[in-house]
């Protein structure tokens, strides 16, 4: 009967190493499953405020490419006005001396007759001759 004691304890014994022996362990509990599904949620959350920021960003670069855009019209019309203003002020300048210019030819051609005249009359009048002389006209 002892023996009979002994094979139920050991068959009863191995019947429990045997369930222990077969049971899965688990890769991971529920805990690990709340915090991978916690985590999945904050990834998600990142990605969202990520585009957030990159369409941020695109604006932002949107902006920065007009204000280039328009540094490029400010500065090709300034020195449009610059190259218009340099062409006025050179055409002006011609044309308001071609008349002076001219009168000043005039005037040339008188003095140089006047000249003439006086040299000539200077031959019969000594005293003439003699004013021009000092000035060194003749």
């Amino acid at each position: 009967m002892k023996k009979l004691l002994i094979l139920i304890f050991v068959l009863l014994f191995s019947g429990i190493l045997k369930a222990q022996e077969l049971q899965v362990v688990v890769p991971y509990t529920l805990a690990d499953r709340d915090r991978a599904i916690l985590t999945d949620a904050k990834i998600s959350a990142l990605d969202v405020r990520f585009e957030s920021i990159d369409k941020q960003f695109m604006y932002q670069q949107k902006q920065i490419d007009d204000i280039k855009v328009l540094f490029y019209w400010g500065f090709g019309i300034l020195i449009t006005l610059f190259i218009f203003m340099l062409s006025y002020m050179i055409w002006d300048r011609r044309t308001a001396m071609q008349p002076a210019l001219e009168r000043s030819s005039i005037a040339e051609e008188n003095s140089r007759s006047l000249l003439t005249m006086l040299r000539e009359y200077s031959k019969k009048h000594p005293d003439l001759a003699e004013i021009l002389k000092t000035h060194g006209m003749l």
